[in-house]
């Protein structure tokens, strides 16, 4: 009878390879690691001058923002906050002319307020009661320049800024670009305003006898606004404009 010594297990065998194996990446991945901090330890250390100065310059340059703003532009927003209000009482009193240009005593008008306080929001708010007064003042082109100063991102344009200067295109008589600002403003989650704008839109598409846009407008005052004033007399402009198809 013969008899044969038994093998190791080859699993096991395997086992230990792939312990080793482990073993050599992690040591592999230490080093790498080691030598990228070192790397960056020499760079810091050859650039160490310049990386203060950068830093001292970042913080310089924070630092003056937050100066500026504290001790100047505050100040500066509080004394045009303080101007814009006369404005106002001019401007709810129908004196549009005193509104823009000033009384030639302590108020200098929206106009100086613009040039005198243009950095702060409150100049923003200017530029918007100046275009309502010149367009009530019949001047609509000086209107839409004052108007469109107000788009930037430092105060909300509400949709009777937009719809104010659809307004104006109106009576300039460039009707697609007015159209085109009362469908923005009817875009407002107002219900009271949209479909008053809605409805601006809607003729104007008429008066261009662009019939099928007018009708799509009309549809959508009656589907979406059934309760407001124009919603509950849009039927006949309903009926008229299919009548011209």
């Amino acid at each position: 009878m013969m008899y044969f010594c038994r093998p190791k297990s080859v699993s096991a065998y395997q086992q230990h390879r792939n312990v080793m194996s482990d073993k050599t990446e992690k040591k592999d991945d230490l080093q790498q690691v080691n030598e990228a901090l070192s790397r960056s330890e020499q760079f810091i250390e050859k650039n160490q001058k310049s990386l203060l100065i950068a830093l001292g310059i970042i913080v310089v340059v924070v630092g003056g923002v937050l100066l500026f703003r504290h001790s100047y532009v505050a100040p500066r927003e509080k004394q045009a906050q303080e101007m814009i209000y006369m404005g106002e009482q001019y401007f709810a009193v129908d004196s549009f002319e005193v509104a823009i240009h000033g009384d030639g005593a302590e108020y200098i008008g929206f106009e100086g307020i613009i040039d005198d306080y243009g950095i702060t929001k409150t100049a923003k708010l200017a530029a918007a009661y100046a275009g309502l007064c010149y367009k009530q003042l019949g001047d609509y082109k000086t209107a839409v320049d004052y108007l469109n100063k107000c788009k930037a991102d430092d105060i909300m344009v509400s949709p009777a800024l937009l719809g104010a200067i659809g307004d104006c295109y109106v009576e300039l008589q460039e009707y697609a670009k007015a159209v085109s600002y009362f469908e923005k403003a009817g875009e407002t989650d107002n219900e009271l305003l949209a479909p008053i704008y809605l409805m601006k839109a809607a003729r104007v598409y008429e008066k261009e006898a662009k019939i099928n846009k007018a009708l799509k407008v009309y549809e959508r005052i009656q589907h979406d606004f059934p309760l407001s004033q124009e919603g509950m007399d849009v039927e006949r402009y309903i009926e008229r404009a299919k009548s011209a198809q």
